[in-house]
């Protein structure tokens, strides 16, 4: 047993059958990275953390609530006595694996949307599990919980709380992708395109199979997978998953933008009444969305970096005034993380209590 799990027992007797074994796979990747920070952030009560990841990762140092691990890898035994595995890998490493750590009696959270469309699976998002008053019905064998697309899960939010003021007649969003979608190599080839064309080389294609460095692009090329037009049917799929069936889809533009980390969001929405622009600016605010008066700095995928929150500036539509238009940033990469803990938290009531496993 690790220090920090001796020390938690000692300190709070009350937590002692409370502790839980934990795996990452895909530790070492970004998502991963960030689901490490968030399970510390959050306090989650951990016993173990399990670090798995590839071979081209094995022996690297990876730090967890002060204590550092080694990440090991995926192998069949790493899942004894989990009590929740993390999937923050590549698809095809979370579909070979998924299977053996739910047999071995883990909960399932899937952050790579490998598990989507698997029988009993569940995509979620539990913030807009509050802001619904949702609460899902408990289960001794849960099913995947796969962790809704950041993209998604800032659309539907803004979009119910507009609904506020006013009925939503239609809503269009132009969505600016970072690289940092596309892992850790998508932000290395951003990174070298950038240093090749200044220095008149030619461009690495593996990731996008096309320039995205000092350009913008609707289109990725005809070998890069998956393509826009996938991501951007598996975000209004997402949209429709947590919000419910009735949601009305806004229409989606989804751009690869030349920017590392963080979405950004241009959302025109068109109510079935002249709006307020103030009105729609104080519908908006609440848990996990801020709102960026405009004497302060826009919001940008800059500021938003390492935020828990949506920040999001309202502004009004000159030539229509029943229309506004929303400008939001988000961290990419937090929100799918602290998605995932959550996740985990409201499973907790499913598993063993009264001992440690």
């Amino acid at each position: 047993m690790s220090s920090h799990a001796r020390s938690a027992i000692a300190g709070d007797p009350t937590r002692g059958g409370s502790l839980y074994r934990v795996a990452i796979v895909g530790a070492a990747t970004l998502k991963g990275k960030e689901v490490v920070e968030v399970l510390g952030d959050r306090n989650f009560p951990l016993l173990d953390t399990r670090m798995l990841d590839d071979d081209e990762s094995l022996g690297q140092l990876e730090s967890i609530a002060d204590e550092i691990s080694f990440i090991q890898n995926v192998r069949a035994e790493q899942f004894d006595h989990i009590d929740f595995t993390f999937f923050a890998s590549d698809q095809d490493c979370t579909r070979k694996t998924w299977k053996t750590a739910q047999r071995a009696g883990s909960a399932i959270v899937d952050l790579s949307y490998a598990l989507e469309d698997e029988p009993g699976a569940v995509v979620r998002s539990t913030w807009l599990e509050r802001q619904l008053g949702q609460t899902l019905a408990l289960q001794l064998q849960p099913g995947p919980a796969v962790v809704a697309h950041p993209a998604a899960v800032v659309l539907t939010l803004l979009l119910l709380r507009v609904r506020r003021v006013s009925q939503v007649r239609r809503a269009v969003a132009t969505v600016f992708e970072p690289a940092s979608e596309r892992g850790q190599k998508g932000m290395d080839e951003l990174h070298q395109q950038t240093v090749n064309l200044l220095s008149f080389q030619q461009l690495p294609k593996t990731v996008f199979d096309a320039q995205i460095a000092f350009n913008m692009v609707a289109r990725y090329g005809p070998q890069s997978t998956p393509t826009l037009a996938a991501i951007e049917n598996r975000i209004l799929q997402h949209c429709t998953r947590i919000a419910g069936p009735d949601f009305p889809l806004p229409s989606l533009m989804l751009v690869q933008a030349p920017i590392f980390h963080g979405h950004a969001f241009a959302v025109h929405v068109e109510m079935e009444e002249a709006v307020d622009v103030n009105a729609v600016s104080e519908a908006l605010k609440g848990e996990h969305v801020t709102v960026v008066p405009h004497a302060e700095e826009a919001p940008s995928n800059v500021n938003a970096a390492g935020q828990g929150d949506i920040l999001v500036s309202a502004v009004a539509d000159a030539s229509q005034a029943s229309s506004v238009w929303l400008w939001a940033a988000s961290d990419n990469l937090r929100i799918a993380a602290a998605t995932a803990v959550e996740c985990a938290e409201t499973m907790t009531v499913t598993r063993p209590k009264g001992k440690i496993q």
